[in-house]
């Protein structure tokens, strides 16, 4: 076979079992969870902390602020080093700077200093989940990449149901501290097990260099019938015939505009949602109804295990009825669980199943629109695309954990300030319905 040309990504897309890839899948998985534990693990803490500091909850907006805002720029900033020296590389550099900063909390003093270190360890947290879902959908063929991607979402849902576990069984006995010794622990022992179980992406080594004959080595890995000789070229063929382009510019150019901006508002908006609930949920129980925080706790373990079910099968049924059909769909579900749960008494049957279904819908949601993303993208910008999607989310982030303080101050009534959060999720399905049809057109990369 001297002399031939072998395509990597068609080898990738034919894989006739992605048996080998379910190592990835599961560390990716654990991987996640550093993401999801550390967004709800802090909510559910933090009137505990700022008891302690002898601050009101008001001022915990400066907390939940300047995280984002750490999301933001690292988000920004990771994705497209990420593009430039690899998903892998800078996966374990962010798991394990983060691990450090957050165990830096133990030693604060004031509120400030956990503010400030929450900020810088937001920085390099924001690598984790845009690099993780590039590796997963660069190794998987096209059928199964939405699923992978959701599925490994199931550890981020399942990061958010250790947060409320914590918070139930540590606080009380050990203190808010606690908390954060496991989520600082758990990053740094991620961090070889990724170093040992997890490949770097084949299309990153090609473009960085297309003679690396270690490429070969993971091509009959993945397809061990491939004969693969010492002349054999590698390259990447792409069916739109456009120049493979880089930076942040290429998420603007051959008709991806329109794709990008509409993505931009879907993460404003989901991932805002997301940290205003998980910021704030737990201080208007407890202030406005009364709730304390681990019951608080307990029941939103119920929401975390229904998101572990939305988590799993959203991706099956995205590969099978339609990415942003099936979204917008949850989207809508969404909105309506959140718009009633102010509204029916606290632990009763109704609050039950909205929590249920409220679960279920947010994390499968969230999933899917991560895995819609990752395929919006070609391989030289997917870490870029991810992580500025992200980066515009985490703004979101910033911006509407504000309203919960507003709220708060203002003394809204618990029913007005969820039925007003129920609105969010409205416009992310109306960003979906243009996502759907830009689909539908062809303008996604994959």
């Amino acid at each position: 076979m001297s002399g031939t040309t072998i395509d990597i990504q068609a080898v990738i897309d034919r894989q006739p079992s992605i048996r080998r890839q379910i190592p990835l899948l599961v560390v990716m998985t654990l991987v996640m969870f550093i993401d999801g534990y550390d967004v709800f693990m802090l909510g559910r803490i933090a009137p505990a902390i700022a008891d302690e500091f002898g601050e009101p909850a008001t001022r915990l907006t400066l907390v939940f602020v300047l995280q984002q805002v750490g999301l933001a720029v690292g988000s920004f900033v990771i994705g497209p080093l990420s593009d430039r020296y690899g998903r892998k590389s800078m996966l374990m550099l962010s798991s394990a700077v983060f691990g450090v900063l957050t165990l830096g909390v133990l030693y604060c003093h004031t509120l400030t200093e956990v503010a400030i270190l929450r900020g810088s360890a937001g920085f390099f947290l924001a690598g984790v989940i845009p690099n993780a879902t590039a590796l997963l959908t660069e190794f998987t063929p096209p059928g199964r990449r939405a699923s992978f991607v959701s599925i490994a979402f199931t550890g981020y849902t399942a990061g958010g149901a250790a947060a409320s576990f914590a918070a139930l069984s540590l606080l009380k006995h050990f203190g808010w501290r606690s908390t954060f010794w496991l989520g600082g622990l758990i990053p740094l022992l991620l961090v070889p097990l990724v170093a040992i179980v997890v490949r770097e992406s084949l299309q990153f080594r090609f473009r960085r260099n297309p003679a690396d004959r270690r490429i070969a080595r993971d091509l009959v890995a993945i397809e061990p019938d491939l004969v693969i000789a010492d002349t054999s070229d590698f390259t990447i063929a792409r069916p739109d015939n456009r120049p493979e382009a880089s930076g942040l510019t290429a998420l603007f150019r051959g008709g991806r505009a329109p794709v990008t901006l509409l993505l931009w508002a879907a993460y404003f908006i989901a991932l805002g949602m997301i940290a205003l609930l998980a910021s704030w949920s737990a201080t208007f129980f407890l202030k406005l109804d009364g709730v304390p925080l681990d019951v608080s706790a307990a029941y939103s373990l119920l929401s975390f295990i229904a998101g572990v079910g939305g988590t799993t099968t959203v991706g099956l049924v995205m590969d099978r009825l339609g990415r942003a059909r099936v979204l917008t769909i949850l989207f809508v579900i969404d909105a309506v669980s959140i718009g009633l749960m102010g509204l029916v008494p606290y632990g009763g049957w109704a609050f039950v199943v909205l929590t249920i279904t409220w679960g279920y819908a947010q994390a499968g949601a969230q999933g899917g629109l991560n895995a819609l993303c990752a395929q919006a993208y070609p391989s030289a910008v997917r870490s870029t695309g991810i992580g500025w999607a992200f980066g515009l989310g985490r703004l979101g982030g910033v911006a509407l954990p504000a309203l919960g303080g507003w709220a708060l101050a203002n003394h809204l009534p618990i029913g007005t300030s969820f039925m007003l959060a129920g609105a969010l999720p409205l416009l992310v399905a109306l960003t979906l319905v243009g996502l759907g049809r830009l689909d539908a057109r062809g303008r996604f990369a994959q």
